[in-house]
């Protein structure tokens, strides 16, 4: 993307993983986001290292995933049993859990270093896609269980100098998370109170070019036309907080199509 002679800086990106692994099974309701996910990497700098936050690992102190090479873990039931043995061979990187604790520790962000953790499939399953061979290493962060806006917001802020290095930090949510909503079966249906959401929360404000705007609209999200409606628990959201939280200028919209018949928008800084 950028001319190799530069330097080349950290990038945040948030997206919407879909439902479980059937984005590698090949489901078609999730044709379009298969599409965007494969074709990503030719929008960024390919990363010297990746850091996740995923929707799907939440702890009462923050973890940082310090094993050398992690397992995967099958976080999802009821799905065919090639799904129970999928795999993704990237390795961890102790270095950068360990820079990651110290920039937290630095903004009095208690935080635990985690050799046994694994990676769930918010981190593996668009991994996959994006990068099939797995030479990237990769880290997750944990989100903090108590669903603070202003905790996950803080963390973000205190990652930021970690964009001074060739890293890519993905917040691996949905920003639409209502489970009855989906359309398993892909049938695209607009949705006003998804909509309201989608426009009036999610895009103004990660195109606003000021940062305190940013970070305040993002601290009263249930303000918001149909937040709750789209996220009746936010655990899916947090991850996009975190990285409002890292972004230093407006984001890029960079998806904004149907995932299991519901509006979900994706976003790159």
């Amino acid at each position: 993307m950028n001319n190799s002679s530069k330097v080349k800086k950290g990038q945040v990106v948030y997206f919407s993983h879909g439902g479980g692994p059937l984005p590698i099974l090949g489901d078609p309701t999730h044709k379009k986001m298969i599409d965007f996910m494969k074709d990503l990497p030719s929008k960024i700098n390919r990363p010297e290292a990746i850091i996740v936050f995923s929707a799907h690992w939440e702890e009462d102190t923050i973890r940082i995933q310090s094993g050398e090479k992690p397992d995967i873990m099958y976080d999802y039931y009821g799905f065919p049993k090639e799904a129970y043995s999928l795999e993704y061979p990237c390795v961890g990187n102790k270095e950068l859990a360990k820079k990651v604790s110290i920039l937290l520790n630095e903004s009095n962000i208690e935080n635990i270093m985690d050799q046994d953790r694994p990676y769930d499939h918010g981190s593996y399953i668009p991994l996959k896609m994006m990068y099939p061979e797995g030479d990237i290493p990769v880290i997750q962060i944990s989100l903090n269980h108590n669903l603070d806006p202003l905790t996950h917001l803080k963390i973000g802020k205190a990652l930021k100098p970690l964009l001074e290095e060739n890293i890519l930090l993905i917040g691996s949510g949905f920003s639409y998370h209502n489970m009855s909503g989906f359309d398993f079966q892909g049938k695209d249906k607009k949705d006003s109170m998804n909509n309201k959401f989608q426009d009036e929360l999610i895009k103004q404000c990660c195109l606003e070019k000021d940062y305190d705007k940013r970070w305040t609209r993002f601290l009263n999200w249930e303000e918001f036309p149909g937040a709750r409606y789209c996220h009746p628990r936010e655990e899916h959201l947090l991850p996009l907080l975190v990285c409002v939280g890292l972004s230093e200028n407006k984001g890029i919209k960079i998806f904004d199509d149907y995932i299991l018949g519901k509006r979900a928008t994706a976003f790159l800084w």
